[in-house]
């Protein structure tokens, strides 16, 4: 596939450039089908990615160094345990060391009934580690131990496509897109996807510290919005992933270039959905913050919940319905900052609905 090259004109220029990109890879892509052509399927939700270890700061040691607690995390895996969580039927596709780590990763997996099938364990590689280091408020900062993990070492001939196939919902991040040979797979994965009639699901989870430039990284998070269907981004990714500053303008560009439902997520300050209709604001539903980290991945588990739940092509779901969505998404995060670790903080479907009923 050809890559989105930024280039001179400010604004306007990127804006014509990045449009004349992805609407050149849709019209080259069409291969959307029908939904009569689907069949049963045999998962809700099939995601591809990276599964890590997330060292999350634990506090100081009685001799004053700093404590770290081993949590399972990676957002897709992270996206999975919330779905498997509601009830739905997921499987991760991705790649861990056959070590200590990995060994544990996929037992938690297993655990969260999230099928493992197209999981492979790699004794060439180690499993990928990430140490959060949370601020007094409970808002996180990143540094990983990845050269190369497990997880970018996926190559195209182990991604199992017949369980993408059989799946209603195929969701991704970027950090497959990251480093050869899994940004290949990752492609050919969502060609399969697609053929498949899958709804394509992206929230790019950006994490400058694994790209080699910002220019890559702009690049290789742009060149699968072609794929896309449903996006969710964060207000910064969404500054990054689109010419437009302001997070209304930035959806706004994205369902104008074709993603049928756009969510952006602010924070404590809540969330937008956008549509061809136009855009709704839903404000955040009150929680109390130990850890953020997967607040955002709680959050798509919840708009995919809803996406997977309402049976019909996501262009074909009105904006008063995205608006509940987003309603659902925040519910979702407010509970999941209220623990420590990601996939341990992950709600149940019984918590999220006590928590939109008690408001």
């Amino acid at each position: 596939m050809n890559q989105f090259v930024c280039g001179p004109g400010g604004n306007a220029g990127l804006r014509s450039a990045l449009s004349q990109y992805i609407w050149a890879e849709r019209r080259k892509n069409r291969i959307f089908t029908e939904a009569g052509k689907r069949g049963k399927k045999m998962y809700d939700v099939v995601a591809l990615g990276e599964l890590l270890i997330d060292f999350t700061d634990a506090g100081i040691s009685p001799n004053g160094m700093h404590l770290f607690e081993q949590n399972p995390g990676g957002a897709p895996a992270n996206v999975l345990t919330g779905l498997s969580r509601m009830g739905l039927k997921t499987a991760l596709i991705g790649k861990v060391g056959d070590d200590l780590n990995g060994r544990f990763l996929e037992s938690v997996l297993k655990k969260e009934k999230i099928d493992t099938t197209a999981l492979i364990l790699d004794k060439n590689y180690f499993t990928t580690l990430a140490f959060v280091s949370l601020s007094a408020g409970g808002e996180r900062s990143f540094s990983f131990a990845r050269k190369p993990g497990a997880d970018s070492m996926l190559n195209r001939d182990e991604v199992n496509c017949d369980i993408i196939k059989s799946s209603k919902i195929f969701h991704i991040g970027s950090l497959s897109l990251t480093d050869e040979p899994s940004r290949t797979a990752t492609l050919y994965a969502l060609d399969a996807a697609k053929k498949a009639g899958c709804i394509i699901s992206y929230d790019p989870n950006y994490r400058a510290s694994l790209w080699r430039s910002e220019q890559a990284a702009r690049e290789g998070i742009r060149s699968v919005l072609p794929y896309v269907d449903v996006i969710k981004l964060s207000e910064e990714e969404a500054d990054f992933v689109t010419p437009e500053k302001d997070p209304k303008a930035a959806g706004k560009y994205l369902v104008e270039h074709g993603i049928k439902a756009a969510f952006i997520t602010l924070g404590k300050s809540g969330a937008y959905a956008f549509h061809r209709e136009g855009f709704v604001y839903q404000p955040a539903v009150p929680g109390n913050v130990v850890d953020t980290n997967g607040a955002g991945d709680s959050f798509c588990s919840g708009i995919l919940f809803c996406i997977c739940k309402e049976g019909k092509k996501v262009g074909e779901i009105g904006l008063s319905r995205l608006s509940e969505f987003a309603r659902f998404g925040n519910a979702a995060a407010s509970l999941c900052i209220g623990k420590r670790g990601a996939v341990p903080s992950m709600p149940t479907l019984q918590e999220i609905y006590k928590r939109l009923q008690d408001g």
